[in-house]
């Protein structure tokens, strides 16, 4: 019996490092229906969306009924606790790459972005699908060390982020106010991404740590 709920516990683990690829693989391919004006990419992300709302309810389910029937306490209760939010988080970026798949779609066969901002997208994709990637190895390896580099990551995110602003305010802008409404959405999109990806590397430290990264003992 006890045997039989540590490999419970140990799926629910492999569900969420499962989704960390999933919304990794769709907002590679977002990006780049995004780049290349593909409405065939687009669609397929869009497509593909159900799957991860999927895994996030199959997760939840699992990890109630674990809640339910174990009564887990100290690290089995937090992992428990872990997948529940994290597996929200996940599907969050699942449909944040669908919001730029979207995009894509809407402006067929119309590019989205205006030259000036396509490499920011280019290398914001890039370091959206290496936080899902480290994401996955933290699930995998509960290695706080790495958790703790999804900081760094998030950090070049935000630079470019912020770096994107600056071309949309330039006076030279001259794209008009569609494309920097735009621009501006999807930069959001990617940056909460990032954002995300974070919050579930918190969460694996959380559990072997018993403390919540940036919180007080006391607030938790």
């Amino acid at each position: 019996m006890r045997e039989a709920y540590r490999d419970q516990l140990g799926q629910l683990a492999n569900q969420l490092a499962d989704m960390c690829s999933m919304v990794g693989d769709a907002m590679a391919l977002a990006t780049r229906a995004l780049l290349e004006t593909d409405l065939a990419l687009a669609e397929q992300v869009i497509g593909d969306d159900s799957k991860v709302d999927d895994a996030r309810a199959k997760a939840e389910e699992e990890a109630y009924a674990l809640l339910a029937l174990q009564a887990p306490v100290a690290t089995d209760l937090r992992t428990v606790l872990a997948v529940i939010h994290a597996a929200e988080s996940l599907e969050r970026m699942g449909d944040l790459a669908l919001h730029v798949a979207k995009t894509a779609r809407r402006r067929h066969p119309n590019p989205v972005l205006p030259e000036p901002v396509k490499a920011y997208f280019a290398e914001m994709g890039k370091v959206a699908c290496k936080m899902a990637a480290q994401a996955e190895e933290v699930i995998r390896t509960q290695d706080v060390k790495l958790a703790r580099e999804l900081d760094e990551t998030d950090d070049e995110m935000d630079d470019l982020h912020r770096h994107l602003f600056t071309v949309l305010m330039d006076r030279q802008w001259e794209h008009g106010v569609a494309a920097a409404v735009d621009v501006t959405l999807l930069g959001r999109f990617y940056e909460r991404f990032a954002d995300h990806a974070v919050s579930v590397a918190n969460r694996v430290v959380f559990v072997v740590t018993g403390k919540m990264p940036g919180y007080d003992t006391d607030e938790l």
